[in-house]
């Protein structure tokens, strides 16, 4: 996969939509006609897919109900986005209540069938990538809505401004970029602090990148102090310090705004996200010429190389007690026609696509080493669950800390102590 991707060389919140509770046995089977006919056995009925895209909703969500349904003229299509996805889409399915489609939120595999229809006998027209993700006893629950790697997306018009020239090989050459940057008067790094959710990237990828490694979410689980200051996530949480402490990050980062940053990098008022690919084209979307928008792997430490982690984006998933026919009509419709690969600035979860975003070819030329995510034992996650671990929230805890030594210390006793309860 990696050699591929390296010759071809998605995320939003969401708030509108209906209650998708009344979705559950929808599916419909053969209905018949005044003359005793039996009609098409096809999907049917009102299927409705709850999303974290409140951007596209009344946009391209419009289109692509118009377009599904030109397809399947039996099915009513409708959209639902919700805010803080993770956290409120775990409560939908704890309620018995959530809709048709959805993305499937951190669970541990073998909570899948609790919850979700098998997706294996989707007849897709090629391969997936990372099909082996939410698996359990050898049935597939969860297909990828995309496929991203992560680095430094930037404003070329900014950089320009503040006289940058070359991209940064080292973390003290990036630190130097953002010093240039913050002279010019223009926010090197928009972090989306408040809002939470893009804090990902410093939980999950900038670890990876600097161990080299994707399995250390899964490693968690073999020790009682997972969080520590010279591993992956002290460092990973110490450069995003070091960048607030520094003013390369917004003024307030207790007030910032995902959508207004948007709009600040595709103006130059800010220069870089540290993001997946899929935001490339949500920064063209509010005003940036494709031409002015670059991407670059993350110099993390200053070993000259750069690193990439290739991640998969959410998973869509199928209520196993919904509109089961519809819904897996719709996963493959998504899959193959939709086109949201492309709207996302994802690389194509098929393996016979090849990625049209103009950026990861730039990404690409600097040949950085791609570390494949991998999936297996999912303890570490259930700890997690168990100690009510909110990694987000502790990484903007251990920024604004005084003591960051004292966040790592009391999430690592919860871990231990919700170690110890369940026996691992």
């Amino acid at each position: 996969m990696i050699t591929a991707l390296a010759a071809c060389g998605g995320q939003d919140n969401a708030t509108k939509g209906k209650n998708g509770a009344d979705t559950a046995g929808s599916d419909k089977k053969t209905e018949t006609t005044d003359t005793g006919s039996a009609k098409d056995d096809g999907p049917s009925g009102k299927l409705v897919f709850l999303t974290n895209r409140t951007d596209m909703i009344g946009k391209e969500y419009d289109d692509y109900k118009k377009r599904f349904e030109e397809k399947y003229p039996n099915v009513d299509l409708q959209f639902e986005a919700i805010t803080d996805y993770d956290k409120n889409a775990k409560i939908r399915i704890s309620s018995g209540q959530y809709p048709d489609v959805l993305f499937v939120p951190t669970i541990p595999n073998a909570d899948l069938p609790k919850y979700f229809e098998p997706l294996d006998d989707i007849q897709f027209s090629g391969d997936l990538y990372f099909k082996d993700a939410k698996v359990l006893d050898g049935k597939m629950y969860g297909v990828s809505s995309g496929a991203s790697t992560v680095g430094i997306v930037y404003n070329k018009k900014a950089f320009e401004k503040a006289g940058i020239t070359e991209m940064p090989k080292t973390y003290d050459e990036f630190l130097a970029l953002c010093e240039k940057l913050k002279n010019a008067g223009i926010v090197p790094l928009a972090s989306n602090f408040k809002d939470k959710w893009p804090l990902d990237t410093w939980v999950y990828d900038v670890p990876s990148i600097i161990s080299g490694k994707t399995d250390h979410e899964m490693k968690r689980a073999e020790t009682d102090t997972p969080y520590t200051m010279d591993n992956e996530y002290g460092k990973s949480w110490s450069i995003l310090r070091e960048l607030q402490q520094k003013g390369y990050l917004e003024k307030d980062v207790n007030s910032t705004n995902w959508e207004q940053s948007k709009k600040d990098i595709a103006q130059g008022k800010m220069a870089m996200y540290l993001l997946g690919n899929w935001v490339i084209n949500q920064v063209i979307d509010n005003g940036a010429a494709s031409e002015d928008i670059g991407f670059f792997p993350f110099p993390a430490d200053n070993s000259g190389q750069y690193k990439a982690p290739l991640n998969p984006d959410f998973f869509y998933a199928v209520n196993k007690n919904g509109n089961v026919k519809a819904a897996k009509a719709f996963i493959q419709w998504m899959v193959e026609d939709s086109g949201y690969e492309d709207f996302a600035g994802f690389i194509p979860v098929l393996k016979n696509k090849e990625p049209k975003l103009p950026q990861l070819a730039e990404f690409n030329n600097y040949k950085p080493q791609f570390l494949e995510a991998v999936f297996g034992d999912d303890t570490a996650t259930a700890i997690q669950n168990k100690a009510q671990i909110d990694q987000q929230a502790m990484v903007q805890e251990f920024v604004l800390s005084k003591d960051p030594q004292k966040v790592l210390d009391k999430y690592d006793a919860a871990w231990a102590k919700a170690k110890k309860s369940l026996g691992k």
